[in-house]
């Protein structure tokens, strides 16, 4: 059952991350060094607000209502230095994007602001959801019951949709965040900023999952659409890929 388990949650807080970096990235060489980068651009956020961390509790004492306002203090300052990292990386890639035109033969890049920004939103978002559910699964394999004690049974179901839902926020927010900067809408900024901290503050509602879970797959939901619009998405697009698509289950048939 551990192995059921680990492999079921695996599955949903990675696989949508997994086949969005098959079929659309792990092709071109440079989509692949734009994750890794973001992957680490992200790490580098970690590496420092876990330095902060660590440096506020050791000068903190046991009192419990301190240890959690020092919590809570922990994952805002972490959720603000990483969206600092992700303007940081925007400021790199833009940079990198002007030599590229300079380079090529036509004086354009290779490879569009909106396709930067989605990659390296999935890299932080694929490098947030593993340091988010390697310690979950690896606890999944056992020893022990989850709910043994009278907790939840679905700890390690919901942690995996939570850590589904994040991943794929941060490819949205990544979107929206450089389209934000490329039009200089700061209000835009501001939203995801908002947004990145009310998804990460649902999560100390936890065990009660009827109020951080649904909250944040509505959140994702708007994102998506956001980011689709954003990217130069209308609802004419929508209706031309439902339109060919029957075209094509006609045709089909009448073959």
């Amino acid at each position: 059952m551990t192995v059921a388990v680990f492999f079921g949650c695996s599955f949903i807080a990675f696989g949508p991350a997994f086949a969005l970096f098959i079929f659309t990235i792990a092709r071109d060489p440079l989509r692949v060094i734009i994750l890794i980068a973001g992957a680490f651009f992200w790490l580098l956020s970690l590496l420092l607000s876990s330095l902060v961390w660590f440096i506020a509790m050791k000068a903190s004492n046991k009192d419990q209502q301190l240890q959690r306002g020092l919590l809570i203090f922990g994952v805002m300052f972490s959720v603000l230095l990483q969206e600092v990292f992700r303007f940081a990386y925007y400021k790199l890639l833009r940079k990198a994007s002007e030599g590229l035109a300079a380079l090529s033969e036509d004086e354009r890049s290779p490879i569009s602001v909106q396709q930067m920004a989605y990659v390296a939103g999935l890299g932080f978002g694929i490098m947030s959801g593993a340091f988010s559910m390697i310690n979950i699964l690896a606890d999944s394999l056992g020893p022990g019951i989850v709910g043994i004690h009278g907790e939840s049974q679905y700890y390690f179901l919901t942690s995996a949709f939570m850590t589904m839902a994040v991943t794929l926020l941060h490819t949205f927010w990544g979107v929206v965040f450089f389209d934000g900067c490329e039009n200089r809408r700061w209000w835009v900024i501001a939203v995801v900023v908002a947004l990145h901290l009310l998804v990460s503050g649902l999560t100390f509602l936890n065990p009660i999952y009827e109020g951080s879970l649904p909250p944040a797959y509505v959140i994702l939901v708007s994102m998506a659409v956001w980011s689709f619009f954003s990217c130069g998405g209308s609802l004419q697009n929508i209706q031309q890929l439902l339109t060919c698509r029957k075209n094509d289950a006609g045709s089909e048939v009448a073959s």
